[in-house]
């Protein structure tokens, strides 16, 4: 079913009229939801507009979101943002840097605020603050796609190639920069929207980008849509009405389309990982830390910006980011079972515990959809390349588990990479020790079979690889599967649990408790990093 959304240009705190036009439509149009992109408050908004507005005199009449513009949002407003509080009802705010996914299903990734290009690394702390740096936006290219993304600036060169035309003294106007063209090359919206720094529209012919699926018939096609300041005196177009379907891929090009005006940039979907910020944690641990935001009803769902395994999530610790791909990256594990030191005698001077986490947020990765095939190539071939680095690094003396726990109920999966000395392999003694504690605890058998990306796959389970190469003889692979149903009651920590015992780290078996600091980490990572360099195919 199609959303029929309302966008509007900046208010600049026009809130009564904005609102009461608004009202008017509504009870027209029906919309499913309104969107205000830019500065919603002025900056120098009237403590009395902002008290109605917080008692419900302003009356908002539905769903309306908001981010961060250009100027600072007032004092009050911030105080409500900064407890998770809703503004008043019916107005929400999205975060300067955020991926919501609205109750109609509708995909938003939001990047409000000026560039701020003091800030040489690091993600901007404060959402609320009206300036982005350049790993926000990096950052947010993590979110893969959008139906429709909201920036305070121009992406550069939006206009090349095209035949709307922007007067010398608008374009001079305009404040664009490279870092939102390359976030809106790789996540191809359906809809850009911005705003326009003086009273003008502009609506550029949609554009087409490179195709990204094998289906010949699916064409990532994007509008670029600047609306000029709401009650502007020239009258220019400052609401625009659509209707959207979510998922709804495009099958043939409009007349008037062009090629992407980003083709000559560099290939937007090879990501580099950023240099530092915040990254989750490497258990199977999602929560810790995050305040829990009050919501009505009526306010979106949690979605990928508040998960520790998506790169949009504002408290990301990208300085531990290893490997970006098209469809998944592989991360170090935040206290990982091995240390530093447990295998460095043999050839590996860094733990080796790494996450390979899918860049679609789903709790399966059969629920990726389309998605699911190439998602689980790729994360499969992360894994074969770090097989193959772990074997040769420790001149054949360690072999490697990676382990999976793929539950419907769950939030986003992974898989845990871990480097295991080849003699417990070769012994048995690993696919004992993990079929020994299942028998233990009561779990369903293991089976060993291949489920690929599990597509025929209807129920929960926990897949264990194991994995060991002596270059003598051969290598030797095996894939074993628990299947679980409702009524087992499943321990996240197994897998780490079986390795701790195997491995004599039983003192190391909780993450928080071995948890290093920053620099550390970021030590180690470098040292993963040099090693992986001539098995890492992203960088081919």
């Amino acid at each position: 079913m199609a959303a029929k959304v309302i966008v509007l240009g900046s208010t600049n705190g026009k809130l009564e009229s904005a609102f009461k036009k608004l009202t008017a439509l509504h009870q027209k149009q029906n919309f499913s939801f309104a969107i205000v992109v830019g500065n919603l408050f002025a900056a120098d908004e009237d403590d009395d507009t902002i008290t109605r507005l917080l008692s419900g005199s302003i009356h908002v009449p539905l769903s309306t979101y908001f981010t961060a513009g250009t100027t600072p949002l007032p004092a009050r407003v911030v105080e409500l943002i900064e407890k998770g509080e809703d503004v008043c009802e019916n107005l929400h705010f999205l975060g300067k840097r955020s991926v919501t996914k609205t109750s109609d299903g509708i995909r938003i990734v939001a990047l409000g605020g000026a560039l701020d290009k003091t800030i040489v690394g690091g993600q901007s702390k404060e959402q609320h603050l009206p300036f982005h740096t350049a790993d926000d936006a990096k950052t947010l290219r993590g979110a893969n796609t959008a139906d429709i993304l909201l920036t305070a600036c121009w992406p550069s060169g939006v206009w090349t190639n095209s035949n709307a035309t922007i007067t010398p003294e608008n374009q001079a106007a305009i404040a664009s920069t490279d870092e939102i063209a390359d976030l809106c090359a790789t996540l191809k919206p359906r809809y850009h929207f911005s705003v326009s720094p003086t009273d003008f529209f502009y609506e550029r012919e949609p554009f087409f980008h490179p195709p990204s699926s094998p289906d010949p018939d699916q064409t990532a096609l994007t509008r670029f849509i600047s609306l000029a300041p709401y009650g502007n005196t020239n009258k220019a177009k400052a609401l625009y009405a659509f209707n959207l379907v979510p998922g709804e891929s495009t099958s043939s090009i409009p007349q008037g389309s062009t090629a992407s005006p980003f083709l000559s940039r560099t290939h937007p979907r090879k990501r580099p990982a950023p240099d530092d910020g915040r990254f989750a944690n490497g258990g199977d641990h999602h929560g810790g830390g995050r305040r829990t935001r009050r919501r009505k009803d009526r306010s979106p769902p949690p979605g990928p910006d508040r998960c520790f395994f998506c790169l949009s999530n504002t408290d990301v610790d990208t300085h531990m980011i290893c490997s970006i791909g098209e469809d998944s990256y592989v991360t170090t594990a935040k206290g990982p079972l091995p240390g530093p030191d447990t295998y460095s005698s043999i050839g590996l001077p860094f733990p080796g515990h790494q996450l390979i986490i899918p860049l679609p947020h789903e709790p399966t990765i059969r629920l990726m959809g389309e998605d699911a095939s190439k998602t689980y190539k790729e994360m499969a071939r992360f894994k074969e390349s770090l097989q193959a680095m772990v074997a040769s690094k420790s001149n054949h003396k360690l072999g490697a588990i990676t382990w999976e726990i793929s539950r419907s109920s769950g939030i986003h999966v992974h898989w845990q990479f871990l480097p295991v000395p080849i003699d417990l392999i070769r012994k048995g003694l690993v696919e004992a020790g993990f079929k020994v504690e299942a028998e233990n605890r009561q779990y369903p058998p293991f089976e060993e079979t291949s489920l690929d990306y599990g597509v025929d796959e209807t129920s929960d389970f926990f897949r264990l690889w194991i994995w060991s190469d002596d270059s003598d003889v051969n290598i030797q692979g095996k894939e074993l599967v628990m299947r679980l149903d409702s009524s087992i009651r499943f321990d996240l920590q197994f897998g780490r649990r079986v390795a701790a015992k195997l491995l004599g780290l039983e003192d190391r078996l909780y993450w928080q408790d071995v948890v290093q600091s920053i620099a550390d980490e970021t030590h180690d990572v470098e040292k993963f990093k040099e090693a992986f360099k001539p098995w890492d195919f992203t960088l081919a």
